[in-house]
Parts: C-alpha cells; structure tokens; sequence
C-alpha cells in the first residue's frame, strides 16, 4: 500500500484517537466527586444564595442531562471553543494562549538536548576506545530511564544550585531558568532514543555493504557517518515521535519542581480546584500533539529511509 492511499487511513485512525480521548476524558471527569461551581460560590464570603448558585449552575449546562453535555462539549470543542473556566471566569483558550508557550519552550529544548544526548551515546559506544569504556557508556541509558523527573530536579537543585551555586534558583534569568529544567527532561528521554540507536547502529555494521565499504578502504567512522548513520536514523524517529508526546506530561511535572508557569501550574490549579473544563482541554491537546507529531513521522518515514519506499512501491 502506498503512502497516499495509506493517508485516509492514518487520518482516520488520528481522528478515531482524538475522540476516544475527548470521550474516555470527558467520563473520567464528570465521575469526579465534588464540584467545581459549588467549590467556589458557596464560598459564604461571596454570599451568594442557593438560588443564585443554582441559575450558575444552568449557565454552565451542569445541571443539564449527561449526553447533552456530551454533545454540547464535543461540539464546542470541534469548533475551537473549550468552555471557560470556573475558577479564572476566562475562556479555557485565554488560560492555554498564557500557559502554552513556556510549556512548548521547555519540551522543545528538552528534546533536542534528549536528542543530541542519545546520538553522543549512541556514537561513543561503537566508537570509544577499550571495551570496559562502550559498556559503561551503553549502561548510561538504562541509568537515565530508571530515574524519576522530579528526584532528579531535586538533585539537579541541590548540586548545582545549593552545592555549587552555578545556577540561582530565585529569580534566574529567562534563560538561565531553563537549564536546570531542560537537562531534567532530557536526561529521562534520551535513554531510550539512545537505546534504540545503539541496535539500530549493531543491526546495519552486520550489513554486507558495511563489509564491502570496510573493503574498498572506507575507515570505521567514515562507514559510520556516511551509511551506517543514514540506515539507522530513520528507524529511530518513530520513538522519537512517541517520545515528544511524552515530553509534555514530563514538562508538566518539571514545571512544578522548579516553579515555573506554564501548563504544568494550569494543571496543578485545575486539579486542586476540579476545573474540568481546564483539564478536559489540557488533556485532548496533549493527545492532539501526540497524534498529529506521530502522524507526520509515519508520512516522513518513507521520504526518509529507501527501503520504506521499496517495500511501498512493490506493496502498490
């Protein structure tokens, strides 16, 4: 099957995976105890009475039947509305325009830095010198996936910020802020890219055409930059891809170990104040990224490995 006639079908699949998020989201949320309208105007300083709060509560459909606001929901949400939020009294779009971009900036970082860790790894345990060396650099990752996010900001805190007084904690600068919190994400997500790598790179060097370059005179790295490099990359990119979707639920507790705004103290209010409206939102963007980033690396995984595009050549 081809690329083109595969894309109805990837598209499909997107979108059957964005609605069972919006629903499965949607149930979770309203079987939550508590309420977030009558969390916040019962409070008696507002001295509302139980009436006042109730036409609250019909301005917000809560008290409308369960499918109803269902389809209300998933009509706005089609639309571009979120709803608004109970405790800010904003649109949920206002509150994620402010709290998006911080949280795009870390993830970003947070990946290429991921990503450059685990091509350094990958590199250094085909090409160190002494065997003792590569193992322990080929252990690295499985150290790295091992460690909490938030035990190793903490750690990160400690050392560089507390021990060695490198980077300061109170009011750092706009990009200072972000170093400690980048390598936080990174380290986590380069474990796995570089683990991938690692057999992608063992898999190609038993190749014939790795022999056949090693016999005409190519040496060791110019095999492993200039075919090696290219055969195994591309595999690779679809974890990247997941990896990316996960980035962002590790950006959000990031956020909270080191106190900065962004979705991951949208979320933290949201959850203390039972704003689901807010958290809804969060949730089926989150998976919006998710799916839309693993959906452009499957279109561009046969643009960038010829053996993908042979096997859908001969498959049409």
């Amino acid at each position: 099957m081809s690329t083109s006639h595969s894309l109805p079908g990837r598209l499909g699949q997107a979108l059957l995976v964005l609605w069972a998020t919006f629903t499965l989201s949607f149930l979770l949320l309203q079987a939550l105890p508590g309420d977030a309208i009558l969390i916040k105007f019962l409070n008696p300083d507002l001295g509302l009475s139980p009436e006042q709060v109730a036409d609250i509560r019909a301005s917000y459909g809560a008290d409308s039947p369960l499918a109803e606001q269902y389809l209300h929901t998933l009509v706005n949400f089609l639309s571009g509305h979120f709803g608004y939020s109970v405790q800010a009294g904003v649109p949920v779009s206002q509150s994620l325009a402010t709290s998006l971009p911080p949280t795009l900036r870390l993830a970003g970082l947070g990946f290429l830095l991921a990503a450059a860790l685990a091509v350094v790894l990958a590199v250094l345990s085909t090409t160190a010198r002494g065997a003792w060396l590569r193992e322990v650099i080929r252990s690295l990752p499985s150290l790295f996936i091992s460690v909490p996010v938030f035990w190793l900001g903490i750690m990160l805190i400690q050392v560089f910020s507390f021990r060695f007084g490198l980077i300061p904690v109170i009011n750092p600068g706009p990009w200072e802020g972000l170093v400690l919190p980048t390598l936080t994400l990174a380290l986590p997500i380069s474990a796995p890219l570089a683990q991938i790598l690692m057999r992608n790179i063992d898999e190609v060097l038993t190749q014939p055409f790795v022999a056949v370059a090693r016999a005409k005179g190519a040496t060791r790295n110019g095999v492993l930059w200039r075919h090696v490099a290219r055969n195994a990359v591309p595999p690779t990119l679809t974890m990247a891809g997941i990896l990316f979707g996960e980035l962002l639920a590790g950006a959000v507790v990031t956020e909270a170990v080191f106190g900065l705004n962004g979705l991951g103290s949208l979320t933290q209010q949201a959850v203390g104040n039972q704003d689901t409206a807010v958290l809804q939102a969060i949730v089926v963007f989150s998976a919006t990224v998710f799916v839309v980033i693993n959906l452009i690396v499957d279109l561009l995984l046969p643009v960038l490995d010829p053996r993908l595009r042979r096997e859908a050549g001969a498959a049409s």
